[in-house]
């Protein structure tokens, strides 16, 4: 390994690899089971609220991806909200890697599941674990060799995963042309307040492409560009698999793999093992954006000084901030073998609200807003204070415990920081470029 002053990370990240880390962030489990619940709860109404709350969540992104562009470095929201000070930067920080690194335990879970379905010995608990430690381990080497073949494999989960559900989405629609429900009666506000964090839960992960920032090329045009046309098109695919789910499925109670059901109904039993596949890519596809950009905030908080230095060294073979990832990889084996890591996943929505909220209000620091920026501002605020006041009490108890525990850990490292007169830096600063992606 050599420190970052000997080697530097390598800009191989193009628009399509910054719009694919994005759309894995956001397509990953979830869609294999919200259509069977909001067609439950909200009949022939729920295919439009993918683009309704699709809206609210523009208006997080949009303010979100000016601060890509005016902070092209890696580590997204660590380094957004540098200027509050090196705390609010490490716990920011520290929330999202939290988030990211347990949601990885609980995808790699739900892959050893799914991966049980298909053959009987995977469901065995020996089987689960060694499934886990498998498909955790090869995407943790593949990410330390290069970013350039991690987001080639990227690449290819993700178009895996995205044409069988475009295609599901097609043949459903075909199915029922002529039948296609229209919108139902607006249900009461306080029904939608509910499902509030359960839907945008669809839309969290688009920041996937922020933290990687050292690693893309020209990332002050690539990136906003990639976050916003992402955002519009994964709506745009929700909205058409529930307005194909709902004209297709009977209503009731949801299935337990919805979208296995209603492809079953389509193709027959073949289609339900189509669909198992497609959810095996997906959730793998998520896996891999997320090894990808979140060791990126572990190098970013290293090279703030709010962790050691060695999470902060970059492989001089490989040009990949390899101990962050290494670390990432392990930790994500470690929780996803115990199982411990799930009641984490009841505030990674809430958490990750916070996060926007505090980037988004870093902006007036990294220039004087107008009139325009200013109302994006305050709109995008707003979302994140309602969406955030739908979480009960004991989510906010979690959520303050993983601060504290943050705390804590910062701590330590700025006091073995100051023990060793190690300097911090208020601001990270991107490596020069080496290289061009192909």
């Amino acid at each position: 390994m050599a420190g970052g002053k000997e080697a530097h990370l390598r800009r191989d990240i193009g628009f399509t690899g910054s719009a694919f880390l994005s759309f894995s962030g956001m397509v990953g489990a979830g869609i294999f089971a919200l259509p069977g619940t909001l067609h439950a709860q909200f009949g022939t109404l729920s295919p439009w609220l993918f683009p309704i709350f699709g809206l609210l969540f523009l208006l997080i992104a949009l303010p979100f991806a000016r601060l890509a562009a005016l902070h092209p470095v890696s580590g997204g929201p660590a380094a957004y909200t540098a200027p509050f000070g090196p705390l609010v930067s490490f716990q920011v920080g520290w929330l999202y890697y939290v988030a990211r690194i347990t949601a990885l335990a609980a995808n790699a879970n739900v892959f050893a599941t799914y991966a049980g379905s298909l053959w009987p010995p995977f469901a065995s608990p020996i089987g689960r674990g060694a499934t886990i430690v498998a498909l955790v381990g090869v995407i943790t080497a593949i990410n330390m060799i290069g970013v350039r073949r991690a987001v080639r494999l990227l690449d290819l989960l993700t178009v895996l995963k995205a044409l069988p559900l475009i295609a599901l989405a097609l043949w459903g629609l075909a199915w029922s042309a002529g039948s296609w429900p229209s919108p139902g009666p607006l249900p009461a506000l306080s029904a939608l307040e509910a499902a509030a964090l359960i839907i945008l839960y669809a839309f969290v992960g688009f920041e996937n492409s922020v933290v990687p920032a050292d690693e893309t090329a020209d990332a002050r045009r690539t990136i906003p560009r990639a976050l916003i046309v992402t955002l519009v098109a994964t709506a745009t695919l929700y909205f058409l698999i529930q307005l194909a789910y709902v004209a297709v499925m009977p209503p009731g109670p949801a299935p337990t793999a919805p979208l296995a059901a209603f492809a079953e109904v389509l193709i027959g039993p073949v289609g339900a093992l189509i669909l198992t596949a497609t959810a095996l890519a997906s959730i793998a596809g998520n896996l891999a954006g997320s090894m990808t950009a979140t060791p990126r905030v572990t190098y970013a908080l290293a090279n703030q000084g709010s962790l050691p230095r060695w999470f902060g060294a970059v492989s001089a073979r490989w040009a990949t901030p390899a101990n962050s990832i290494l670390f990432m990889g392990l930790a994500g084996v470690a929780l996803g073998v115990t199982g411990s890591f799930v009641w984490l996943a009841i505030v990674s929505t809430l958490a990750r609200l916070i996060i926007y909220a505090l980037s988004i209000a870093a902006l007036p620091k990294a220039e004087k807003p107008g009139a325009l920026t200013w109302a994006m501002i305050v709109a995008a605020l707003a979302v994140c204070l309602w969406a955030a006041a739908q979480s009960q009490w004991t989510s906010w108890a979690m959520l303050a415990g993983l601060v504290t525990f943050g705390m804590l850990l910062y701590a330590l490292a700025r006091r073995q920081a100051g023990s060793s007169s190690a300097g911090t830096v208020s601001e990270i600063q991107p490596p020069p470029s080496t290289r061009s992606p192909e």
